[in-house]
């Protein structure tokens, strides 16, 4: 187990991992299709966060990194292919972190909670618009907020590192 997350179980580690995979679904199917754009650009976006992120975070997106293919392929197997009930299974899913991100260090919670919602933001904006421009639409913006998970506050200490 990495070192920051030892205080949660295996199951709950596990749906931690899964949640980037699932964001990666959520908001690159929000308009009912997965651009292959969109799919090749959160998963460089999870190999560049495996090593230029905060330390406290760089191991979880290490870790993710290494099943981050096969884990999405797998999900998108599994779950349907209708667009809507595809999104409400995530979202159940995703809310299950309210019960796993409290457990973590405050700091560790908040630039997780925080790197969750800018890698959101990333998968939004990777297809689509003029010349990357306007690409977010008005279902992605609404997603990307991330609303399923609670905030998780706090003020960051040692920004740069």
């Amino acid at each position: 187990m990495i070192e920051n997350f030892a205080n949660l179980n295996e199951i709950e580690f596990n749906k931690l991992k899964a949640a980037i995979a699932q964001i990666t679904i959520l908001i690159a199917g929000a308009d009912g299709k997965i651009d292959k754009e969109e799919a090749e650009w959160a998963k460089k976006v999870t190999e560049i966060r495996s090593y230029k992120m905060h330390k406290d975070i760089k191991p979880y997106y290490q870790e993710v990194g290494k099943t981050y293919v096969e884990d999405m392929n797998a999900m998108l197997l599994e779950l349907p292919t209708d667009y809507l009930e595809r999104e409400k299974i995530l979202i159940s899913n995703l809310s299950e972190l309210n019960q796993i991100l409290p457990k973590l260090d405050g700091q560790i919670g908040v630039r997780l909670y925080q790197s969750f919602k800018s890698f959101a933001n990333h998968v939004a904006k990777a297809s689509g618009g003029f010349m990357g421009f306007f690409s977010v639409d008005s279902r992605e913006s609404e997603l990307i907020q991330l609303s399923m998970i609670e905030p998780i506050d706090g003020i960051l200490k040692d920004e740069e590192e």
